[in-house]
């Protein structure tokens, strides 16, 4: 009898088990088929500006006493009427020279990951820019990424290449690294602004991967790969490689190498692309030296001096995503962290 009670209890366990897994499956199948079809992503647009003139009145409430701030108050009243009056004249008079709007920032923010998927928000940013930049507006974008795969980052690269074309000025911040994929995309720009201890450079290209041949072999386990074209497959994980295949995939490697450095050296012709297209990376302070960036400040500072006298628009693409999609994004940023950890370390000082 003992024994029935037990198995009872153990069945009742496992059909549990197996109803939450199957119930789990439904809700991310019905949320997957609720956003079939593929709904649109919304822009969301804050204005900086107003943030920051927001903060700098709390804090002058606390800073200065009662009479200060109704002087304070009855002169802004003051300057107000004034511009509400002149833009009523403009207005009347047709004159749109007086009309003209302060010029904007458009802020736009780019952390990359290994396959640079972010390439999807920034396309939609930069589309909705050029639809109303004017001639004396300008983007900054607030870059940290430490490269990835050179089709994602090339197609990255490419989008902020759409805002030079157009002749829009684009200035690339960067606060902690922009190396390798992240140096491609920063070179566009035609300003490179960086942190005095932030990673730039890193001018070149690595693939790496294991072979289980030998695991192979030693289980008496065989690998079986056919291809059509002499060079359809170089380096394999699991079959034997040979050396003409090791040399052809660091020919592939070569000439990648020579595509990176021949985009930075049109980006930014008075570089010494010998010197500085050997892999290595720099601080903020030695980059300087060696052209890789324009100047030593942060993106807070940049920020905060341009809203003092710009409208300051920070802009962000967010697109709407399926419950699936969440669950793998967040198992990938985990992966992604993971492995950039890996692959940096031993290669970079740890302060």
């Amino acid at each position: 009898m003992e024994f029935f009670v037990d198995y009872g209890l153990f069945l009742a366990k496992v059909v549990t088990i197996l109803v939450a897994i199957v119930a789990l499956i439904i809700v991310i199948k019905s949320a997957s088929a609720s956003g079939h079809g593929g709904s649109k992503g919304n822009l969301e647009v804050t204005n900086l500006t107003e943030n920051y003139k927001e903060t700098v009145s709390q804090l002058e409430n606390h800073l200065f006493d009662e009479a200060v701030l109704k002087a304070r108050q009855k002169e802004k009243k003051k300057q107000d009427k004034a511009e509400a009056k002149a833009k009523k004249k403009a207005a009347k008079e047709a004159d749109t020279e007086s009309l003209e709007r302060k010029a904007r920032l458009f802020v736009l923010d780019f952390k990359g990951s290994i396959d640079a998927r972010e390439v999807t928000a920034l396309r939609e940013e930069v589309s909705a820019i050029l639809a109303v930049a004017q001639k004396d507006d300008e983007v900054l974008v607030r870059l940290e990424s430490g490269g990835g795969m050179v089709h994602g980052y090339g197609l990255a690269s490419s989008q902020l290449d759409r805002l030079s074309k157009a002749g829009v000025k684009l200035t690339v911040a960067v606060d902690k690294v922009a190396a390798s994929g992240g140096y491609m995309m920063a070179c566009v720009a035609d300003k490179i602004l960086a942190a005095p201890f932030a990673i730039v450079g890193s001018i070149g290209v690595i693939a790496q991967l294991p072979n289980f041949n030998k695991l192979l072999k030693k289980h008496d386990i065989e690998f079986e790969q056919h291809t059509a074209g002499e060079f359809k497959r170089t380096l394999t994980m699991f079959g034997e490689n040979g050396d003409k295949a090791r040399e052809k995939f660091q020919e592939e490697l070569e000439e990648t190498h020579v595509l990176f450095k021949s985009f930075v050296n049109e980006h930014r012709p008075d570089l010494d692309i010998a010197k500085v297209a050997t892999g290595e990376h720099w601080f903020g302070r030695q980059a300087v030296d060696l052209g890789l960036i324009d100047e030593i400040t942060t993106s807070d500072d940049y920020l905060t001096a341009a809203c003092k006298d710009r409208e300051v628009l920070h802009l962000h693409y967010a697109q709407k995503k399926k419950l699936a999609e969440k669950l793998a994004g967040a198992a990938g940023e985990a992966s992604d962290s993971l492995l950039l950890k890996w692959i940096g370390r031993g290669q970079r000082p740890i302060l």
